[in-house]
C-alpha cells in the first residue's frame, strides 16, 4: 500500500463522521487553550511585577493542576463515545481484509491529525486570548498593563507535553479495545445495548438515605470549622447518592411509569419510556455526571463571584480602620505606660503634616488567648486543643478580654456590671451557656450578649470563632493567669493595645503616612532604650491602602480561577449532553424507522422525542438546583471564614448564577434536541 493511503483513510473517517469529531476536536482545542492560558498567567512577568500579582499567580497554579487532571479524565471519557460509534466501521474494514495492524495505523494517523489540529488551534487561540486574560487580571488587580502580545515558551512546552501524553494514552486505550475485539463483535458493537435492568430498590433506597444524610449535614452544622471539615465529606456523599439515584432510582421510576397504564400507553410516552429503560444504566450515569458538573459550576461560581464582589467588605473587616496599630506588651502595667501616649501623639503629628486628621478612632485594651471551652469553662493550659480530635477543634475559640469602660466609650453605651458579671459578644458561632469561667476560677455570669463591637481585625484572620468578654475589672480578672504558661511553655495570655483611625486622603497619601509612621516607630524603638523595643513593647502597623492589592490578588485569583474552571466544566457538561443525544439518536434511528413504517408520523416522533428529553434532560438541572439549595448554609458558613458575612449578597449572587446557568442549559437543550431529532427522523446527509 502507498504510504499516503492511511493518512487519507484517517482523514476521510474524520470528515465522514464530522458530527462526532467536530465537537470533540473543538473541546480538545478548548482544553488546550485553557491550559495554556492558565500556564501563561502563572509565569506572566507583567502580573509578577504588580502588587498582589504573586498571590493571584499562586491561586492559578492550583488551577493548572486541576485542569491538567480534568483534561486527562474528561478526554478519555468523551473519546469512548467516538470509539463506540466507529467500532462498526473498523469491523467492516477488518472483514474486508484490513488486519488489526492496518487498523492501528489508521487510528495512529487519526490521533496525529486530531492532536495536530487540537494543539495547533488550541495554542493559537490560547496565545490570542491569553492577552485578554492577562488584561482581565490586570483589571481585577486595579493596575495598568500594556497591550503588547507576548509568548511564554515555558507554557507552550508544558501544554505540548501534557496533551501529547494525553493523546498518546487515548490512542493506546483505543488500540487495546480493537486488539481485544474480533471482527464480528466490532461490526455489531453499535447495536450492543445494555439489557433492560431490573429496578434495584435497595440501591435506590441507599441513594436516598445517603443524600438525605448529606443534606442533614449541610443544614445542621452551625460551627464554621465543622462546616469546613464536613464539606468535603458531604460532597462525596452527594456524588455517590446522585449516581445511585440516577442509575438505580431512575430505573425504578421508569418501571413505575410502565405500570401506570394511563401514562405509559400513549404514543409519545410508550416509545420514550421503553427506550430509557433499555439503556438506563448508561443513561443514568451520564445524567449523574451532568448533574454533578452543573452543581460544581454553580457552587464554584456563586462562591468566587461573591468573594470578589465582597472583597472591599472583607478588606475592611480585616482592617477596620485605614491605619491600624497593634501594640503588644508583656505586663498589664505596660498598657498604661508612657510609650502608649507617644504612639498617639506620633500618629496625630504625621497625619497633620500631610493635611489629614484622625477620624473614627479605635482605641482599646485587650487580653487575647486561644482556649478550649467545655461546659462553660475555658481550658487555660490549652492542652485540650492538641488532642487531634475534631470535637476539640470545633470548641476552640479566640478569646478577647476587654475592659467594660473601653466598650462603653467605643460603642457609645453606658452598660454597668456587678462583680462576677460580664457582657459577651461572639462571631462565627453562638455561645449557649449562661456563665463563663476562666480555668478553675469562679464562673462569671453572662448578664447580656451584645449585638456588636468594634472589631480589631484579628477575628478576620482566624478560622475559629471569636468571643469578646467585657469585664468590669480588667486587671483583677486577668491577674491570676498573666504568668501562666501553656503545655509548651508559652504565655497563655497576650496583652495588646489596639489603636486605629481613618483618613480621608487618597491611597497614595495613606501609604505615605503608614510608611512614615512605621519608620518613626522604628527610630523610637532604636533610640528609646528599655521603654521601646525588645519583647516587652512591640508595635506593628498595617494599612488598608497598602494591603488592598494583596486582597484583590487573592480574591481576584479565586474569582478568575472560578470563571476558567467554570467554563471548562460547562464544556464538559455540554459535550456529555451532546454525545448522549447523538449516540442515543443513532441507536434509536432504526427503532423509529420501524415505527414510521407501521404508521408513526413525524409529528408523533417529535412528540415522543420531546417527552423523552424533557423527562430526563432537565432532571440534572433541577437536581443541581436542589443540591445548591441544601449546600447554601454550608457555603455561607465557609465564606464566613473568608470574612464574608453579607448574607444578602450571597443569596443574590447564588440566585443570579443559577438563573444564568439555567438559561444557558435551556439553550443547549434546544441545540442537542434538534441534533437528536435530525438523526432519528432520517435526515439526509448523515454519515453511514
Amino acid at each position: 500500500m502507498k504510504h499516503s493511503f492511511y493518512p487519507k483513510l484517517a482523514w476521510t473517517g474524520i470528515r465522514k463522521n464530522k458530527r462526532l469529531y467536530t465537537p470533540y476536536i473543538l473541546t480538545c482545542m478548548g482544553m488546550v487553550m485553557m491550559f495554556y492560558i492558565m500556564s501563561f498567567l502563572t509565569s506572566s512577568a507583567l502580573l509578577t511585577s504588580m502588587p498582589g500579582g504573586d498571590i493571584m499567580q499562586g491561586m492559578l497554579g492550583l488551577g493548572v493542576r486541576v485542569i491538567g487532571v480534568f483534561a486527562l479524565i474528561f478526554l478519555f471519557y468523551t473519546n469512548s463515545f467516538l470509539t463506540r460509534r466507529r467500532k462498526k466501521e473498523f469491523g467492516l474494514y477488518n472483514i474486508l481484509g484490513m488486519g488489526k495492524r492496518n487498523l492501528a495505523r489508521v487510528l495512529m494517523w487519526e490521533s496525529l491529525i486530531i492532536a495536530a489540529i487540537s494543539l495547533g488551534g488550541g495554542l493559537v487561540a490560547g496565545i490570542v486570548f491569553s492577552k485578554f486574560a492577562e488584561l482581565g487580571m490586570v483589571n481585577i488587580l486595579r493596575a495598568e498593563g500594556s497591550f503588547v502580545l507576548t509568548l511564554e515558551p515555558k507554557a507552550i512546552v508544558q501544554t505540548l507535553l501534557l496533551f501529547a501524553v494525553i493523546f498518546f494514552l487515548i490512542l493506546l486505550n483505543t488500540l487495546r479495545q480493537i486488539h481485544l475485539s474480533n471482527p464480528i463483535e466490532l461490526l455489531h458493537s453499535e447495536n450492543t445495548g445494555e439489557k433492560p435492568p431490573k429496578a434495584n430498590w435497595f440501591l435506590a433506597l441507599a441513594g436516598a438515605i445517603i443524600l438525605g444524610a448529606a443534606y442533614y449535614l449541610a443544614v445542621s452544622i452551625e460551627n464554621p470549622i465543622e462546616a469546613m471539615v464536613w464539606f468535603f465529606v458531604a460532597v462525596i456523599m452527594v456524588i455517590i447518592a446522585t449516581y445511585l439515584l440516577f442509575i438505580a432510582g431512575s430505573v425504578a421510576i421508569c418501571r413505575l411509569l410502565q405500570r401506570k397504564k394511563a401514562y405509559y400507553y400513549k404514543t409519545n410516552h410508550f416509545v420514550s419510556v421503553s427506550s430509557m429503560v433499555y439503556r438506563m444504566k448508561r443513561n443514568g450515569a451520564g445524567l449523574a455526571s451532568i448533574c454533578i458538573l452543573c452543581t460544581m459550576v454553580l457552587v464554584m461560581m456563586s462562591a468566587t463571584v461573591c468573594l470578589y464582589v465582597g472583597t472591599e467588605d472583607s478588606l475592611r473587616t480585616r482592617y477596620p480602620r485605614n491605619i491600624n496599630l497593634d501594640v503588644s506588651v508583656t505586663t498589664l502595667d505596660r498598657l498604661e505606660a508612657e510609650p502608649v501616649e507617644k504612639v498617639r501623639q506620633l500618629a496625630s503629628q504625621i497625619a497633620r503634616e500631610h493635611g489629614q486628621s484622625l477620624d473614627n478612632v479605635l482605641d482599646y485594651r485587650v487580653a487575647a488567648m486561644v482556649g478550649y471551652i467545655d461546659g462553660g469553662r475555658i481550658d487555660v493550659d490549652q492542652s485540650s486543643i492538641y488532642t487531634f480530635q475534631l470535637s476539640a477543634y470545633t470548641d476552640v475559640w479566640q478569646i478577647f478580654f476587654v475592659p467594660l469602660e473601653d466598650y462603653n466609650r467605643l460603642m457609645g453605651q453606658n452598660e454597668t456590671l456587678d462583680p462576677g458579671e460580664v457582657l459577651l459578644y461572639t462571631t462565627k458561632s453562638n455561645y449557649e451557656e449562661d456563665s463563663i469561667a476562666l480555668g478553675d476560677g469562679e464562673p462569671m455570669k453572662v448578664k447580656k450578649v451584645v449585638p456588636d463591637f468594634a472589631d480589631n481585625g484579628v477575628d478576620a484572620m482566624q478560622m475559629i470563632p471569636s468571643m469578646y468578654i467585657f469585664v468590669p475589672d480588667f486587671n483583677k480578672t486577668l491577674q491570676p493567669i498573666t504568668n501562666v504558661a501553656n503545655w509548651r511553655g508559652d504565655p497563655v495570655i497576650e496583652l495588646h493595645w489596639f489603636y486605629g483611625f481613618d483618613l480621608d486622603g487618597s491611597d497614595e497619601v495613606q501609604v505615605q503616612i503608614q510608611e512614615e509612621l512605621q519608620e518613626s516607630l522604628r527610630q523610637l524603638s532604636i533610640s528609646g532604650g528599655t521603654s521601646w523595643g525588645g519583647d516587652d513593647f512591640t508595635v506593628s502597623c498595617e494599612g488598608v491602602a497598602k494591603e488592598r492589592a494583596g486582597f484583590y490578588g487573592m480574591y481576584g485569583g479565586l474569582f478568575f480561577l472560578g470563571i476558567l474552571l467554570g467554563v471548562v466544566f460547562i464544556f464538559a457538561a455540554v459535550l456529555i449532553m451532546y454525545y448522549k443525544q447523538v449516540s442515543e439518536g443513532y441507536e434509536d434511528q432504526s427503532r423509529f424507522g420501524i415505527m414510521q413504517k407501521v404508521g408513526m408520523t413525524q409529528k408523533d416522533i417529535k412528540r415522543s422525542i420531546n417527552s423523552q428529553i424533557l423527562t430526563v434532560f432537565f432532571l440534572p438541572l433541577l437536581t443541581a438546583g436542589v443540591h445548591l439549595a441544601f449546600a447554601f448554609p454550608l457555603i455561607q458558613k465557609i465564606l464566613v471564614l473568608f470574612s464574608l458575612t453579607d448574607l444578602n449578597l450571597l443569596i443574590l449572587v447564588t440566585v443570579c448564577c443559577f438563573l444564568i446557568f439555567a438559561f444557558f442549559y435551556v439553550l443547549v437543550y434546544h441545540i442537542t434536541s434538534k441534533a437528536y431529532f435530525a438523526i432519528v427522523s432520517g435526515a439526509k446527509g448523515e454519515p453511514a
